[in-house]
């Protein structure tokens, strides 16, 4: 056993490691305070706290707090998107700072992080005012920024585990992602005649795209390849609370991507922007110079929260079944799933970064469409049998 105890009080004990020399050629002791009943468990413990010093294991307390931390954590991410810096904040400073801010960072342990999930399903948590406890999603949001954070405390090498790793992931109920079948989609492009053209054109882009709603929001007309029917998708649209409407590149690298457009939704986009043209030349020198498609009387990029705006508002009018507006890229993947276009590219049109994402959202109808081919080999397997049966009778 290297090192000493001392009594410090009723059932306390320090505990002391010599660790070599510190700056200025003193001697450097290692010190952890414990309890225990007796020297002789104090001791114990001396000789498993010895063995983290000579392995390398043992990280001095920093005496940060959970709240300090993850401020300079939170400082530090300057490649993180506004939109989810902004979310992450908010998650913080909303609750989870007030639950385990005071703390220091090498007091939380797994148990602190149990009560708070605990909390978290209390009813009356919510803030919005409505009825009812916070989603499991909303928890595993939680979740997951808390291991984040305790990743980087442990990288950083301020603490030398990650308690949150050590709680079970809230688990989350697979949904299967809201979206129209082919008769809603009949009702709904059968409803939209009805509209603007500009609505036309939004309801049409998202619908056999699959772009993400700050996508559609980002779109200028230099995007937009007449001659070859293209889509470049370069850029996203966004709302943050106190800041306005920004603009960001697409959600990771494989959302910058360039689709095709079918011919029947290039022919309303070009229309469109004959009819653009006009009201911008109407505004003459009160336009306020965006080439975005979608933008305000006076041209200034549209709010990227407009579409699900209108979209619920048409739906409501037309009495369609209730849908968000970022249902319509989930229907956009069903119908290719449909078609039996292959996973990996139907990941690539919708931007995903894996198609085992891709994968996980859309389980539910890659199973019914390979039910039907299932359905149809059964067709085909009973025909070669009734061919081969009439062959013999003959």
């Amino acid at each position: 056993m290297a090192g000493w105890v001392e009594n410090r009080g009723t059932n306390k004990w320090r505990l002391n490691v010599p660790g070599g020399t510190g700056p200025g050629g003193n001697r450097k002791v290692y010190r952890r305070t414990i309890e225990a009943t007796s020297e002789r468990e104090a001791k114990k413990q001396l000789d498993i706290f010895s063995a983290e010093v000579q392995k390398g294991q043992y990280i001095e307390p920093s005496g940060l707090t959970f709240t300090e931390f993850s401020q300079q954590w939170l400082k530090s991410k300057i490649d993180l998107a506004p939109k989810t810096k902004h979310r992450y904040k908010k998650m913080l400073d909303s609750r989870i700072l007030p639950a385990m801010g005071h703390m220091k960072l090498e007091d939380i342990k797994p148990f602190h992080i149990m009560q708070f999930y605990d909390n978290l399903r209390e009813y009356g948590i919510r803030e919005d005012g409505r009825e009812g406890t916070l989603s499991p999603a909303t928890i595993l949001h939680h979740h997951r920024l808390l291991v984040t954070i305790f990743n980087a405390a442990v990288k950083w090498q301020i603490i030398l585990t990650n308690p949150a790793a050590r709680v079970e992931a809230p688990k989350v109920p697979r949904k299967p992602a809201a979206c129209y079948d082919e008769n809603d989609i009949a009702t709904l492009l059968q409803a939209l005649e009805a509209e603007e053209l500009k609505h036309q054109v939004l309801v049409y882009i998202a619908l056999f795209t699959g772009l993400r709603r700050g996508e559609i929001m980002g779109i200028e007309w230099q995007d937009v390849d007449f001659d070859n029917s293209l889509l470049n998708v370069r850029r996203s649209s966004q709302y943050l609370p106190g800041i306005g409407t920004i603009t960001k590149e697409p959600k990771n690298e494989t959302s910058k991507r360039v689709i095709s457009i079918p011919g029947f939704v290039m022919t309303l986009i070009k229309q469109y922007k004959t009819e653009w043209t006009k009201d911008r030349l109407k505004v003459a020198d009160l336009w306020q110079g965006s080439d975005r498609l979608f933008t305000t009387w006076d041209g200034r990029p549209g709010h990227p929260e407009w579409p699900s705006q209108w979209f619920s508002k048409f739906i409501k009018k037309h009495k369609l079944p209730h849908l968000p507006f970022h249902g319509l890229r989930h229907t956009a993947a069903t119908m290719l799933i449909n078609q039996n276009v292959p996973l990996k590219n139907i990941s690539g049109r919708l931007g995903h970064a894996n198609p085992a994402t891709t994968g996980a959202i859309y389980s539910h109808y890659l199973q019914s469409a390979d039910k039907a081919i299932s359905d149809k080999l059964e067709n085909v397997y009973q025909n070669i049998i009734h061919n081969d049966t009439k062959k013999r009778q003959a």
